[in-house]
């Protein structure tokens, strides 16, 4: 008879917040529509997005925002959308960059292979991932479309990553049974 091991598997309420990076919107000639996605999308995982704003492609305020919700608010995950491209006034890597203590491109790196295969505009995305403190911080496109369809290439995983960084003394099960399955 063959044995069947079973982790516990542990809820944990994440903590979200929404950056939407765009001069325009900020000025209020556009509406914001990725934000809103986003926030839809988090809470339809059960999280809580805890902080949203608005921001102009300016690098201090994204920065100084950054700096805020990761180490004043201690929020687990923030999602930055628009100023990934190519356009001068794209700086929202590079602000991330300037804030992050440790990159994590391997979800960068997923994100881009999975929007490869809807298009090759994906190419063009410049989007940063990394880590502050206890913060995961990723950078999604500005298109509400690309926005949702780059969250849900690395939504599976971002729990686990959080449990990691959270020190969570269940968060090494799964390394200890073989990979983790695809969803």
């Amino acid at each position: 008879m063959r044995s069947i091991r079973t982790d516990k598997i542990t809820t944990m309420t994440i903590r979200v917040a929404i950056l939407t990076v765009s001069d325009r919107t900020s000025r209020g000639e556009r509406a914001d529509a990725s934000g809103p996605l986003l926030i839809e999308r988090v809470h339809a995982e059960g999280w809580e997005v805890t902080f949203s704003a608005v921001v102009p492609d300016d690098p201090q305020i994204i920065q100084d925002i950054l700096i805020e919700w990761s180490d004043v608010h201690q929020v687990d995950l923030i999602l930055t959308t628009g100023g990934t491209g190519f356009s001068p006034r794209d700086t929202t890597p590079e602000a991330t960059q300037g804030v992050i203590q440790r990159a994590a491109p391997g979800l960068s790196e997923l994100m881009r292979l999975e929007s490869l295969k809807i298009t090759y505009h994906a190419a063009l995305s410049r989007g940063v991932s990394g880590i502050r403190g206890q913060t995961v911080i990723v950078n999604l496109p500005g298109s509400p479309k690309a926005a949702v369809q780059n969250l849900d290439a690395i939504l599976p995983i971002l729990p686990h990553a959080i449990e990691l960084l959270n020190d969570n003394p269940h968060s090494e099960a799964g390394h200890r049974s073989g990979d983790a399955p695809r969803p």
